[in-house]
């Protein structure tokens, strides 16, 4: 497929002057707005066509959100104007590798997220004839994010690879607890039952060894169940490790965040004689020792989210780890309790080559639950979740750590930013991690 005309990016200096003309002078509508953190520039898009496939071509009025910003810096050397043109290709990082192949110079060697989740990469002006060229993938639409059940992304030495285990739906009211419908319906709509879709997405982390990060929900529940919670699982874990090249011999470790049936339900299997069994055959499994003991001695607030069959077998069948505080499980992988969620929750922090990365399980199980005051009404200690939250994201953002949520139907992984006084999520897509 050729490049496509995508957009066309306006610098603007005075922004309610450029919209009195595009908009109400021209009659175009404005359609979005969006921050791209990482440039320091606010994006407002204008339909003005389309293209072949069907998708719109826009005009982007680029508008600077500080002073050192590229485009403040565009617009102090040369004034507001015409920035660049962008170019729509189905696989960006082929084509940088295509251009540097023939010794063309690029400004961006290596793609890198733009706005509307994109990934992006800018070709020189000297390459270009004088023009800034942007390169752009789109991203995923929210149904193909649904579909796919693979997303690789390297850090350093470790192939970092999210799985999914399909779907299942829960409360909303329950999932934003404190948070009124009227604010979190924004983010995610409800079916009839008041339920929003979540999926299901365990980590694989390849290095010396190879580990999973929690396993889904399995297939071991009846009908009942699986109406209350609306699960799909026609694609499952299964397929996902088939489709990454793997199988259920090829893991080592099964690490556990916690023990709630969402997570660890995968964690063993109901062979053809009706007895429950480990899942991963080869594997040894590490739960955290109060977390064992809390679901093997359930009350009646957390009772429903712990089912004996999904863990009892593990020590049955002497795969059992426990841990009892922080710490390295496997090289580049280690654990940090943050209670809240639970009492004995905790996160999985990893590491190489001076980049890191998070699989934050249920202390942030979407992107809707960033903000600090947006907490499950699930949480059985919320003040601890508020306190857990506050200094991992504090943490996250001045280490540029890459988080991955576990529950989120469409944003796998992404960066946290502060913005103003908000917390918001940058997506990654798949790649390396820079």
């Amino acid at each position: 497929m050729k490049p496509i005309i995508d957009h066309i990016g306006i610098a603007v200096s005075d922004l309610d002057a450029a919209l009195a003309f595009y908009r109400d002078a021209l009659g175009l509508e404005l359609t979005e707005s969006e921050d791209v953190l990482s440039q320091r520039v606010r994006a407002h898009f204008l339909p003005v066509g389309q293209v072949a496939d069907g998708s719109h071509v826009n005009l982007e009025l680029l508008e600077a959100t500080a002073p050192d910003s590229p485009i403040a810096k565009f617009i102090d050397k040369r004034g507001a104007g015409i920035h660049h043109i962008t170019l729509r290709v189905p696989d960006v990082a082929a084509a940088v590798a295509a251009l540097k192949s023939r010794g063309l110079r690029l400004i961006d060697e290596q793609p890198r997220p733009g706005a509307e989740g994109s990934t992006i990469a800018f070709v020189h002006p000297t390459a270009t004839g004088g023009v800034l060229l942007e390169l752009k993938q789109a991203a995923p639409a929210a149904a193909q994010v649904r579909e796919s059940r693979v997303f690789r992304y390297q850090l350093g030495d470790l192939e970092l690879i999210s799985m999914c285990d399909g779907f299942l739906a829960l409360d909303g009211g329950a999932m934003f607890g404190a948070v009124p419908k009227a604010l979190w319906e924004k983010k995610t709509t409800p079916d009839e039952r008041n339920r929003i879709t979540l999926a299901m997405r365990p980590l694989i982390v390849r290095g010396v060894r190879t580990m999973i990060i929690d396993a889904g929900l399995g297939d071991k529940e009846d009908e009942r169940f699986r109406d209350i919670y609306r699960v799909e699982r026609e694609r499952n874990l299964d397929h996902a490790l088939a489709d990454a090249g793997l199988s259920v011999e090829d893991i080592d470790i099964v690490l556990a965040t916690h023990l709630h049936f969402d997570h660890a339900g995968g964690f063993t299997i109901r062979d053809g004689s009706g007895r429950v069994r480990p899942r991963f055959p080869r594997a040894q499994y590490v739960v955290r020792r109060g977390e064992w003991e809390d679901a093997t001695h359930p009350h009646e607030r957390n009772r429903a989210s712990y089912l004996r069959d999904n863990f009892v077998p593990l020590a049955d069948a002497g795969v059992l780890q426990m841990v009892d505080d922080d710490q390295t499980i496997m090289p580049g992988v280690r654990v940090r309790r943050t209670p809240g969620h639970t009492a004995h929750h905790q996160i999985v922090l990893i590491e190489s080559a001076g980049k890191s990365a998070a699989f934050v399980a249920d202390l942030m199980p979407t992107t809707a639950h960033v903000p600090y005051a947006w907490i499950m009404g699930y949480d059985l200690y919320p003040m601890d979740t508020l306190a857990s939250k506050k200094a991992f994201v504090e943490d996250a953002i001045e280490h540029e750590t890459l988080v991955f949520f576990e529950h989120d139907p469409t944003v796998v992984a992404g960066y946290v930013r502060q913005q103003d006084r908000r917390q918001v999520v940058e997506p990654a897509a798949p790649g390396s991690v820079t």
